[in-house]
Order: structure tokens, then sequence, then C-alpha cells
């Protein structure tokens, strides 16, 4: 797949027209952290964050899979999806607990019935659950569903968070320095806190994904899950939702609705193992493994030992998506960047494999008079560059 065909899908992986559209209300004294963060007024030692997130265009996918199986538990998945891409995006600030969620969901009650917002509910108080036997206390704050069937085909489900971080712990990314390393944190297999096999999809590319694996089929029997306006372009994989994928006992439709994964229990033990020795964070989701260049200054970052291609990706990249797309599209094996000196580098995977998540070291910085993310793939060399 090239850049027209995924732009007529009606996506775009940098959503570069959407950032300049958001400059002037985007200004923050920390230009390089990854999320914004104001001072709170009732407390000058500490920053809040405040963040808006979701599962995208995954619920689609959730859709056409219940529908087809009745599996209803897909539609717990997307609600982790919607909570992590939160939680995770603000861990990369240092706010490892304390957080707040609103929910906010919009569905067309003609297709979406109340068992539906029942299980994405069930999905919210499991991950709350989970995270509380960490020591992570994540707090449900309610929200809003509506009922939006002129706007809405099926279901979207987004989450608004809140959370603290003392300006002591705060990462800004501005101590990201030539010679540090990145230690990456890899997105699929079955971590502690997971259920089952975790594909790394996250909740990135699903437009892409859905799109170029699942066939005509899907389509037919679910029109209500495209854009009428794409039909070229919508369905145009061979695969049907219960196809068997390379994961033993994982169907393809499950392989790609993997729930994201959340990093905050070994995060939060990182943060109070390595106090003050990180010297930034990125969440590699829309953008890719190219995210990392909107967080950097006047450095040039090597990705050089990259992980492995998780199954999910090479299935994606066979129906004919090129590879740098690919990897400006999807996070192509690991999810978080951290970025430190190299005496720091062990001690963080020792703690990543001790909780079942692979990490290696899998590039450096070095100085450069621009910003450059290189990345050394099996299939050449990708370069991005920005002033």
């Amino acid at each position: 797949m090239n850049n027209d065909k995924y732009m007529q899908r009606g996506v775009s992986s940098g959503k570069e027209e959407v950032h300049e559209a958001v400059k002037k209300i985007a200004a923050s004294s920390f230009p390089r952290a990854f999320c914004r963060v104001e001072t709170d007024p009732a407390d000058s030692s500490r920053y809040i964050v405040l963040h808006a997130d979701g599962a995208g265009t995954k619920s689609a996918l959730a859709y056409a899979y219940w529908r087809e199986t009745g599996d209803l538990e897909v539609w717990q998945g997307i609600a982790t999806d919607a909570m992590v891409m939160n939680t995770d995006d603000m861990l990369c600030v240092g706010a490892d607990n304390n957080i707040f969620v609103s929910s906010t969901i919009g569905r067309n009650k003609n297709l979406i019935p109340g068992k539906v917002i029942g299980a994405i509910i069930d999905g919210n108080i499991r991950f709350v659950e989970k995270m509380k036997r960490y020591g992570i206390d994540v707090h449900l704050s309610g929200g809003e569903t509506a009922d939006v069937g002129d706007l809405v085909r099926t279901i979207i489900v987004d989450a608004t968070a809140l959370g603290f971080v003392t300006k002591k712990r705060f990462i800004s990314n501005n101590n990201i320095a030539p010679g540090d390393v990145i230690v990456g944190l890899s997105s699929y297999g079955q971590c502690e806190w997971e259920d089952s096999y975790n594909s790394g999809i996250g909740s990135n590319g699903l437009t892409s994904a859905r799109h170029d694996m699942f066939s005509k089929e899907v389509a037919h029997k679910y029109p209500e899950t495209y854009d009428a306006s794409i039909e070229e372009v919508a369905y145009t994989g061979s695969h049907k939702l219960t196809d068997g994928s390379p994961v033993e006992g994982v169907d393809i439709g499950k392989l790609v609705l993997s729930p994201t994964r959340t990093y905050l229990p070994l995060m939060k033990e990182i943060f109070e193992h390595m106090d003050g020795r990180i010297h930034g964070l990125v969440h590699c989701t829309g953008g890719g493994q190219f995210k990392t260049i909107k967080f950097i200054n006047l450095l040039r970052v090597v990705k050089d030992n990259l992980f492995p291609i998780p199954p999910v990706f090479d299935l994606i990249m066979k129906t004919g998506t090129a590879p740098e797309e690919m990897y400006r599209t999807f996070n192509m094996g690991h999810r978080l960047e951290i970025f430190v000196d190299p005496k720091d580098a062990n001690t963080i995977i020792k703690m990543a494999k001790n909780r079942g998540i692979d990490a290696q070291v899998i590039g450096h910085c070095v100085p450069s008079s621009e910003n450059i993310v290189e990345l050394i793939t099996p299939f050449g060399k990708f370069v991005k560059k920005e002033k």
C-alpha cells in the first residue's frame, strides 16, 4: 500500500495538517514533552496532565468481529485500547499513578445494544482492577454515552484522562542527549498482566490493517463498518475474520484486535528504581517509528537494532504495503522508547524481562545540525529529517 492509498481512506499517519491547525494552542513551556502539562494552581510543586485519546477505527473491526462470532470480549479489549492510549502517553511525562479517566462513547443505537456498552464498562473495570494489583490507582470518573447514529456508523470509544506529576519527577525530553542509548520495550508477546498473546498492533494504523488484510466479504456483510465513498480501497485483502493466523489458537480477527499493551506497572517500578535517570520517553503511536523526531533537539537518532518483526505486521506487509510505509504507520515491534545513559540500559532490560516484556537497546543518539531519525531495517535504511 502506498501513501496515496492510505490518504484515500481518509487517514494520515503523521497528521501534519492537524498539527498545523492546532499550532496556535499548542505552544508549551516544554515543546518536546510527550504530553502538554500545566502547573497545578492548587499545588505549585506539581503539574497537571490532561489528555484525550481513544481506540480509533479499531472499534469498526471489533463490531464486525462481534457480529460475526458473537464474542463480546472484544469490546473489553476496545475499552483497554482507549484507556491505555491515554495512560501510556501520560507516563511519558512521568505520570504513573492516581489517574482519573472519563469515558466518551458515541454509538449508533440501532446497531450497538446496551450489552456492548456493558462489555466496554466491564473492560474499564477489569483494567482498573489489574492496575490496582500493582499499586496503581486508576479512577473511573463516569463520562458520556451519546446516541449519535446520524454521525457515527457503529461506535467510537474515546477517553479523557487527568493525572499529576511532581516537577521533580517530570520528564520533558530536554535531557535526551548525544551518547544516550534507546531501550525499546516490546509491544508483543504475553507479559505478566496480560491474559493471552498480544500481537503488538496497539491502536494505530487500524484503518490500514483492517482494509488491507480482510476481504470484500466483510464489506458485503457489514457495510456499516466503512465509508461507501472509499469502496475501491475498502477491504481489499484475502482473509476472513476467523481465518487462522501464524499464532496458534488465535484467529486473524483476534490477532488484529489484541488490546494495546500498557507499560504502567513496569514504568512505575522503573521510575521508583531510577528516579531522575530517565532522560526521555517516547510512545511510538501515531507516526510509528518516526514519531521520535518530534521529541528531540539537534540529534540524529539511529535505530539500528530493531526487534524482529511480529507476525501481525508481517501479515500486513504481505498484502503489499511498502516497508517504509509500515515503519511510518506501525510500531513494528516496540512501542515505548526509554532514553538513558548506556550504564543504565541493562538494569531496565532486566526489569522488563522479569515482567515478561522483551527489551533491548534498539538505537542511540548522536549530535546533528538538524533532527534526524534513521531506521536500519531488513529492507534498507529509512530516514526522516526535520529542521
